[in-house]
C-alpha cells in the first residue's frame, strides 16, 4: 500500500511539475564564450558583447591576464582561474556579487594539460564554468566529476570539446543545438554546451561569429520553484 501511495504521489508530482516553474520570473541570462587566447577576443570585444547582449552572467574560457581589467572597463564582478602552467583559464563576470568568491576545483586531466572547473555560487543556484579535454572518454569523466560537486538547482556551461550525448545522469542538455565552432575551419560542430539540473531554460541561442573561433552561446535559466521550496524545507 505504501509503495502504491508513493508511486501515485510521484506521478501526480510529475503532472504538476510544469505548474511549479516560476513562470513570472524573468530568468537569468548567461552567456558562455571561448575567447581564443591571444589571437581572439580582447577585453574590449568582451565589453562590447556585454553591452550588446546585456547578460547577467558571462562565462569565459581561454581568458588571459588581459581580461582581468574587464571590471574597470564595464563594472561588475569578476574572477579568473588560470589553468596550471598555462597563460589562459576560465573566467566569469557578473552584474551582481557572487555569494562567495568563485573557486577552482580540480578535475581528472590528461597528461599534457591540467584542467579545473570554476564553481560559482549565487543565492539561488550554482554554476560550473568548464573547458574540458578533447578525449571523448576523459571529458565525460570530467563532467561526471563536476556534476558531483554541484547541488541542484545548478548548471554546467562552457567548451565541452565533446561530440554526441554527454551521459551525465540527472542533467538535461538545454543549450542551443546549432554549431558553435568549425573544426579545422571546415566541419561545423557543437562544442559549447549547457547542462542543467533543477533549472528551466526558457531561451537558448547561438550568437553571431565575433572575434573568436567559437560562437558564444546564450541561455536564460531559472530554478524550478518546486525544487527550491523542497530544498528550503529540507534545510
Amino acid at each position: 500500500m505504501r509503495r502504491r501511495l508513493a508511486r501515485f504521489v510521484e506521478l501526480a508530482s510529475k503532472r504538476r511539475r510544469k505548474h511549479l516553474i516560476a513562470n513570472d520570473a524573468p530568468g537569468v541570462k548567461i552567456i558562455s564564450w571561448n575567447l581564443l587566447r591571444r589571437t581572439g577576443a580582447t577585453v574590449h570585444d568582451v565589453a562590447a558583447l556585454i553591452e550588446a547582449e546585456q547578460p547577467d552572467i558571462l562565462l569565459m574560457q581561454e581568458a588571459t591576464v588581459e581580461i582581468d581589467v574587464l571590471p574597470d572597463v564595464i563594472g561588475g564582478h569578476y574572477a579568473r582561474s588560470p589553468l596550471p602552467g598555462r597563460i589562459h583559464g576560465v573566467a566569469c563576470w557578473s552584474r551582481l556579487p557572487f555569494a562567495r568568491p568563485p573557486r577552482a576545483c580540480t578535475i581528472p586531466s590528461g597528461p599534457i594539460v591540467k584542467r579545473h572547473a570554476q564553481i560559482i555560487d549565487y543565492a539561488q543556484f550554482s554554476l560550473a564554468n568548464v573547458h574540458l579535454s578533447h578525449g571523448q572518454m576523459l571529458n565525460r569523466r570530467q563532467l561526471r566529476r563536476i556534476a558531483s560537486l554541484l547541488s541542484a538547482p545548478c548548471a554546467i556551461l562552457g567548451d565541452f570539446n565533446l561530440v554526441g550525448p554527454t551521459l551525465v545522469p540527472g542533467f538535461a542538455d538545454v543549450g542551443p543545438k546549432a554549431p558553435t565552432h568549425r573544426m579545422v575551419d571546415l566541419l561545423p560542430i557543437r562544442l559549447d554546451r549547457c547542462l542543467v539540473e533543477g533549472m528551466v531554460c526558457s531561451d537558448a541561442q547561438v550568437l553571431p561569429v565575433f572575434a573568436s573561433d567559437h560562437r558564444p552561446i546564450a541561455v536564460t535559466l531559472r530554478p524550478e520553484i518546486g525544487r527550491r521550496v523542497a530544498l528550503a524545507a529540507y534545510r
